[in-house]
């Protein structure tokens, strides 16, 4: 029996190498990125694509501002410069005045109310007349405010301004809180002037019966009403204004106040329609002979049907403190 014979083995060929592998490139240099003198190119881009690019932009923002320009076109067309487009119960202010005094502490103190000086050192008030020398300083010249000078009328309670003109407001009938006489802080008898803010259409529906005034109302300013309904009926017109302490204490300390040109804010000045020239008409309280070296606490209210007041909002009244050392 012959021996069987065991299957001849082939061998399988190991596969070839390729005949050639991908290489990655040599990285650039970042000088020949900026500029590539053979390929003319710059920041990898040649002439033409940098023209075709900045062509596109060009066109791309040009139509991109054209719509915007348009657009605030269009809006500005709905707006008036003096007409605001929300008002009165619309508006964020409302139809309820605030009532703001001058002259301010510092601007390093922005919450404080508190006037505080002495009356026998000049460097030491000098501050605060300062203070009111700036801001009375629109109507003392007319010219610094735009359109001012040449629409000045000389109003009264039967003389309201005409179309397009504004009422002046003469600081030099303010008895003795004038620039001449340091508004009497020398004396320590200070002066504080007071405004109503400015809302535009806002017409005061005034207290011009003595028959109708608030129980709220301070005693001695319903006699002065009584007194001018007898006496000048034809000024009733007017939102008027009243100042006095706090509590009984601020009360006694407080003293004697007088108000000029006249205790109130007069109602020819009203609507404010934001006419060039306009300027807030001003109350100057002057408080004669308040006891000093004492802080006292003053409340200021203005009085119209329509003004409510709110201590801690801020509408119809203000609160100051004044001490004089």
């Amino acid at each position: 029996m012959s021996k069987s014979r065991s299957p001849a083995t082939t061998s399988v060929p190991e596969p070839e190498h390729e005949s050639f592998m991908r290489r990655k490139p040599d990285p650039i240099p970042f000088h020949r990125f900026l500029y590539n003198s053979d390929k003319g190119t710059v920041l990898g881009r040649n002439a033409t694509s940098w023209a075709k690019i900045g062509i596109f932009y060009i066109v791309f923002y040009s139509v991109l501002a054209a719509l915007v320009a348009v657009c605030m076109w269009v809006f500005f067309q709905t707006l008036d410069p003096r007409i605001p487009k929300w008002q009165m119960d619309q508006s964020l202010i409302g139809t309820n005045p605030g009532l703001g005094f001058r002259p301010l502490p510092s601007e390093d103190n922005v919450e404080s109310t508190l006037i505080w000086y002495k009356g026998t050192d000049e460097k030491n008030y000098k501050m605060w007349t300062d203070a009111l020398d700036d801001f009375l300083q629109d109507y003392r010249t007319p010219g610094q405010v735009s359109g001012r000078g040449q629409n000045i009328y000389n109003c009264d309670y039967n003389q309201p301004p005409p179309k397009g003109m504004v009422c002046d407001v003469d600081i030099k009938q303010y008895g003795p809180c004038t620039l001449e006489n340091h508004y009497n802080y020398h004396k320590s008898a200070p002066c504080i002037f007071l405004k109503l803010n400015k809302i535009y259409g806002w017409v005061p529906e005034f207290y011009n019966e003595s028959s109708s005034l608030p129980s709220n109302m301070p005693t001695d300013l319903k006699e002065y009403i009584k007194e001018k309904e007898q006496k000048e009926l034809h000024t009733m017109n007017t939102v008027w204004v009243s100042c006095e302490g706090e509590n009984a204490a601020d009360i006694e300390n407080v003293g004697q106040i007088q108000y000029y040109p006249r205790r109130g804010f007069p109602g020819y000045y009203y609507p404010y329609e934001n006419s060039e020239g306009y300027l807030s008409p001003l109350v100057a309280v002057h408080f004669e002979r308040p006891v000093r070296g004492i802080i006292i606490n003053i409340e200021c209210k203005a009085w119209a049907h329509n003004i409510k007041h709110d201590r801690h909002e801020r509408m119809g009244t203000v609160h100051f403190e004044l001490m004089i050392d």
